[in-house]
């Protein structure tokens, strides 16, 4: 039970401790997919609005569960909200987000979004050894929004998470 008004910021605060469950060195807040974070006048309720990186996601229920989750601590009523347009789009991840998939071993999306999208994009190196010299195995990776892709300098295979 809160005893005392909190502020949006402590919402946010929370939030950036929520990890992606597929890629745990992220956040909800790095993958941009919290669209919007309400508080009642008098702090005790919150509405958090969450864009899934696409509607088919399959993390969708647990994101909002574990962001459900975070906030509760902090607010006595708790309400999560799922907003699928505008659809996300890579260009919404921090500058944070994507050197921490480099360090995790996934190759960041390069580059914004052009419309239409008909080009995905292509790692510009190799997250292990840092070589361009890079090569598609398949369009779908370890999940939907990452290929899979094997560096021909160091043959070792990696992620490229998708710009889209």
């Amino acid at each position: 039970m809160v005893t005392s008004a909190r502020s949006a910021a402590t919402a946010w605060e929370l939030l950036a401790d929520v990890p992606d469950p597929e890629i745990p060195v992220l956040s909800v807040v790095d993958l941009g997919i919290v669209r919007a974070v309400e508080e009642s006048e008098d702090g005790h309720a919150i509405a958090v609005t969450l864009t899934p990186t696409y509607s088919g996601c399959p993390a969708t229920e647990v994101i909002a569960r574990d962001v459900r989750a975070a906030l509760e601590a902090a607010y006595d009523e708790v309400e999560v909200r799922t907003q699928l347009s505008p659809a996300w789009t890579t260009d919404w991840m921090s500058d944070a987000a994507r050197e921490k998939l480099l360090g995790f071993g996934i190759a960041p999306p390069v580059g914004r979004v052009t419309l239409p999208l008909v080009d995905v994009g292509t790692p510009a190196a190799c997250p292990r050894c840092g070589s361009g010299d890079v090569e598609q195995l398949a369009g779908f990776g370890s999940t939907p929004c990452k290929a899979l892709w094997r560096c021909r300098a160091c043959r070792e295979p990696f992620d490229y998470f998708k710009q889209h």
